[in-house]
């Protein structure tokens, strides 16, 4: 069953933007022009995640994120013009789990949205072991294995993979690995991520014409499948 997005922005054009590039990426999306309905939307659509505007006709992204609080603990991202640190606190202390602000890039939103609804998925839901073609991935035992075989590969490589593997053909940059896999107070590079894919690859290579570890030149990285 695919996840719900209430969008909450009164700019048509961001509006059918967020729309096509969501519903393309396979989620039930739903707009709310103003803050007003949006509130009211929130309880009636029943959404998985929230893309709220600040700065709305009705009542504003504060009050609305104050709102939806009060009886919902829907994950809430803001959109807004404003970029003040300031600005963003206030957000997050409000209850809004991340906050972006325009003009974004859009890869950057969607992975920002993959990444807020991962961290509210419920553990049980969440699979410890990946299965592909002449591969298996399994992080309840640490443990590679391809083409039948146990691979030694060292805990960060495979967190790395599995990371990758669990959103199929999604691309991720350096640094969103950096943050998701190593975690926000890791002080390296990107090319730590480099180094990680290539020692991937050596394990990898030539294994199956059905996946691949791909590089996204000038992006990053995605695990992809083949048809």
């Amino acid at each position: 069953m695919s996840k719900k997005v209430l969008i909450i922005e009164d700019d048509a054009n961001i509006a059918e933007l967020l729309r096509l590039y969501l519903e393309k990426d396979g989620f039930t999306i739903s707009i709310a022009p103003d803050g007003g309905a949006g509130v009211s939307m929130a309880q009636s659509f029943e959404p998985d995640l929230i893309l709220l505007d600040i700065m709305l006709p009705v009542m504003d992204g504060w009050a609305v994120c104050r709102e939806i609080r009060k009886t919902s603990k829907v994950p809430v991202i803001m959109l807004t013009a404003r970029g003040e640190t300031n600005d963003k606190i206030s957000g997050l202390e409000m209850g809004a789990d991340d906050y972006i602000t325009k003009p974004f890039e859009i890869k950057e939103l969607m992975a920002r949205v993959h990444a807020v609804l991962r961290r509210y998925e419920p553990e049980e839901t969440k699979s410890k072991k990946l299965n592909f073609d002449k591969l298996v991935i399994n992080m309840e035992s640490y443990e590679l294995i391809v083409d039948g075989k146990k691979v030694d590969t060292p805990p960060k490589e495979l967190e790395l993979l599995f990371h990758l593997a669990s959103s199929p053909n999604r691309v991720y940059t350096r640094n969103q690995l950096l943050d998701e896999v190593w975690g926000f107070d890791y002080f390296g590079d990107s090319r730590t991520v480099d180094v990680h894919i290539k020692r991937l690859r050596e394990k990898l290579e030539n294994v199956s014409d059905r996946w691949a570890l791909t590089t996204v030149w000038g992006v990053g990285y995605k695990f992809e499948l083949k048809e």
